[in-house]
């Protein structure tokens, strides 16, 4: 796997989806019986989220997309090669670069889906990316919040009410709050919740867990960090892979804690771009799926 990203747990499946940005897959290893599916998009794929009725919602490279997944054979079977899966455009920002796409995103408590975009080259240091919500009306909002670098960590309390956002670029680091309004999905008083400057690595995918404490990976840093409510890291747990990038609660009672990672270009370790499973000793929550229709 090259970039592991958007880890959900499927409750009725028994099992884990996840994307891989530059294969442009989307990934699906079920428990049961430890198959491992993948389905071929048209473009990269960044962030996935169920939809209450049926498929999948998408930010893709040029929008979010409706995304509906054909059961094939398994991989390592005598049908290695991935199906592709079917794709519907639902909405399109104007990117306010070249070269740009959807990078981290998630529903929040009430169904909505959002997502941010940021240049694909890292090293222009470019703040022209954004975060986009998509309401269940199947309307994308102009950006909620501008001036991203590399946008990610995205999450919400467990009542709905503080929404967490990250930038993991170098030159950021940070991990911002907000007050959340719940009946009309804004944002509001914005503050530093955590300065990775003051700790290890860079922030980037997050998951919360009963105790409305903030996981985030710590990528660089082959770290998962624990951050209270309060913004106190309390917990750090190490993985065997250099830049671990998003994590997930997972399992039946959902306290196991799945880590994705990246494999970078001067692979530092053999388990760089695996995925990993921890039992933290907490245990997380469902997460919300899209209240539209697909």
């Amino acid at each position: 796997m090259q970039v592991g990203e958007s880890p959900v747990w499927r409750a009725q499946e028994n099992a884990l989806y996840w994307v891989d940005i530059p294969a442009q897959k989307i990934v699906r290893l079920r428990m049961d019986d430890s198959a491992r599916t993948e389905w071929l998009l048209p473009e990269r794929v960044a962030c996935i989220a169920f939809a209450q009725g049926s498929g999948l919602i998408a930010g893709l490279e040029t929008g979010v997309f409706a995304v509906t997944l054909p059961e094939a054979g398994s991989i390592g079977t005598a049908s290695d090669e991935a199906p592709r899966a079917q794709v519907k455009k639902l909405a399109a920002p104007v990117h306010a670069a070249p070269d740009m796409r959807f990078n981290d995103g998630r529903c929040d408590r009430q169904g909505r889906f959002w997502a941010g975009t940021m240049v694909q080259d890292m090293s222009l240091a470019n703040p022209a990316g954004a975060l986009y919500r998509f309401d269940a009306e199947g309307v994308l909002s102009a950006p909620v919040i501008g001036g991203l670098v590399t946008q990610n960590g995205l999450a919400w309390s467990p009542d709905g009410k503080t929404m967490y956002l990250s930038d993991s670029h170098p030159s950021r680091r940070l991990v911002w709050a907000f007050d959340f309004d719940t009946d009309t999905g804004m944002p509001h008083n914005r503050r530093v919740f955590a300065d990775l400057h003051h700790y290890v690595g860079r922030p980037d995918g997050a998951a919360m867990d009963a105790d409305g404490c903030y996981w985030i990976c710590a990528n660089d840093a082959g770290r998962v960090l624990r951050f209270t409510p309060q913004g106190v890291l309390d917990r750090e747990i190490a993985v065997p892979a250099v830049k671990p990038s998003m994590c997930a609660f997972g399992g039946s009672g959902l306290d196991t804690l799945f880590v994705m990672s990246i494999q970078p270009a001067n692979r530092a370790s053999e388990d760089d771009g695996a995925v990993f499973a921890v039992k933290p000793g907490v245990a997380g929550l469902p997460e919300p799926e899209y209240a539209g229709a697909l």
